[in-house]
């Protein structure tokens, strides 16, 4: 745990030298160059506290991000299979000694009906959830699952991307797991600071910090392409928890020359019976969290930083012009919550946490568009094998962005012939003709002739 070390962490953090405004705009400066900073000068970042330099932070991230990846915001969606977990997590709801949850299993049938919401409402793309159970959540199931989840298919919509939140496996097992198919493999640290870590996981096998940490490196041995990592804010010191992250993902990128593909950024939200997540022990305020995604996308670049409905509307908003480049949208937390498709008590009792941003998908894509970001659908990097190290090196150079414009354009322009409501169509037509123009000759031919195509019918055209 070499790469984690807490002392030299804290001396940065401690360290009064950083606070100096000329040296906070000097990185900022170098930042723009998109080749991302060193842990020294993202910890001065996180202490700007002058107005002015915040707003130069908070516009170079949004001017970074866009340099990458465009205007586009990536859309998807979670799909929780099961609430039964044998950890005793104190922040979430799953944990095993929370007798008052209503447990559930979804079925094979119940897996189809959930995701036929989901692709009927215009999803594309989904992140599978399971609680850590060794039955419930078995390599066996997830794997029936996932094929479950592939075959569906209904008004010209399917899911084409699943992504995978499980717990972590041996290397044997990560190669099972990519034998299904998937696309990324997600896994949070929650923190990564390690007394507070071994507090918050007292019993379950979660409390192996070091399994946990290196979960990613089997992932990667195994030959799963891309991996997404995360830390769960609010349960230690903020710049802390920024800054270890940030080692994590400097110390993947040096050894296999493969960063993180996705950094989450969950802030700590209250959860039924969990006593933790009531009273956060270092909740985290709103300008603080827009510091911390401002100088993810500044250190890193390079990384898809996803957003969840944890926060609120308003919030997101603001977020989005920081350098968050995914978000999910229409979400449920408790297995078999889409197809009742209303909230109610009982969800509540079965939920992980209580979200912020309770928005259809077609309520998040107008507002998308209204704001000036472009929604995405596109999958096509993973079924091009423009994964790993491919898509790390696209990203890094700033080209990803050529092709993941027009492959957006393209995708939500199915969305829009096929789910968008009346209202949305209206917005996004308009919105996606002034994104057409703004591509240069050669691409935006390409991208007009995938257009033609989608228009007659044709599905899934990308390049």
């Amino acid at each position: 745990m070499d790469f984690i070390n807490e002392k030299d962490i804290f001396d940065l953090i401690d360290n009064e030298k950083l606070n100096n405004i000329s040296l906070q705009k000097e990185i900022i400066q170098k930042s723009k160059e998109a080749k991302g900073l060193s842990l020294k000068e993202s910890a001065a970042l996180l202490n700007i506290n002058d107005k002015e330099t915040l707003n130069e932070l908070f516009h170079t991230a949004k001017e970074v991000k866009e340099k990458i990846y465009g205007n586009r915001l990536v859309l998807f969606a979670p799909l929780y299979l099961t609430n039964l977990c044998v950890n005793n997590c104190l922040y979430c709801a799953f944990r095993k000694d929370n007798k008052e949850l209503k447990r559930k299993t979804l079925s094979l049938e119940e897996i189809k009906e959930e995701t036929e919401f989901l692709v009927g409402q215009g999803h594309k793309r989904l992140l599978l959830v399971c609680g850590e159970h060794p039955k419930k959540a078995s390599m066996e199931f997830i794997g029936e699952s996932i094929k479950t989840i592939y075959e569906v298919k209904i008004k010209n919509g399917n899911i084409r991307r699943l992504n995978v939140n499980t717990a972590p496996l041996s290397i044997e097992n990560f190669k099972i797991l990519k034998s299904f198919g998937i696309g990324t493999y997600q896994c949070f640290q929650e923190t990564y600071h390690y007394e507070t870590y071994l507090k918050m996981h007292p019993e379950g096998p979660k409390r192996d910090y070091s399994w946990r940490l290196f979960a990613m490196d089997r992932a990667l041995q195994a030959g799963i392409d891309d991996v997404g990592i995360g830390a769960l804010f609010g349960l230690t010191d903020w710049k802390f928890e920024t800054l270890a992250l940030l080692s994590h993902a400097f110390n993947l990128d040096q050894r296999f020359g493969i960063g993180p593909h996705t950094i989450s950024v969950p802030r700590l939200e209250p959860a039924f019976n969990a006593p933790v997540s009531q009273k956060p022990p270092f909740a985290v305020d709103d300008l603080s969290f827009k510091k911390i995604v401002a100088v993810l996308r500044l250190a890193v670049p390079y990384t898809g930083i996803i957003l969840s409905t944890r926060e609120r509307a308003e919030l997101r908003r603001e977020l989005f012009h920081v350098g968050v480049s995914q978000i999910s949208a229409g979400s449920r937390t408790s297995p078999g919550a889409y197809k009742e498709s209303k909230e109610s008590v009982e969800e509540y009792q079965m939920e992980q946490f209580q979200l912020g941003d309770h928005r259809s998908l077609d309520e998040v894509v107008r507002d998308c568009c209204e704001l000036g970001f472009m929604p995405s659908f596109c999958t096509a990097c993973y079924r091009s094998n423009r994964t790993g190290d491919r898509f790390m090196e696209l990203a890094k150079s700033g080209n990803i962005g050529k092709i993941c414009v027009p492959n957006a354009i393209s995708t939500f322009n199915e969305y829009i012939l096929d789910f968008a409501s009346d209202e949305t169509k209206i917005v996004a037509e308009d919105f996606t003709k002034k994104e057409l123009e703004k591509l240069d000759g050669p691409t935006k031919v390409k991208t007009e002739k995938m257009l033609q195509k989608i228009n007659q019918g044709k599905r899934d055209i990308f390049f």
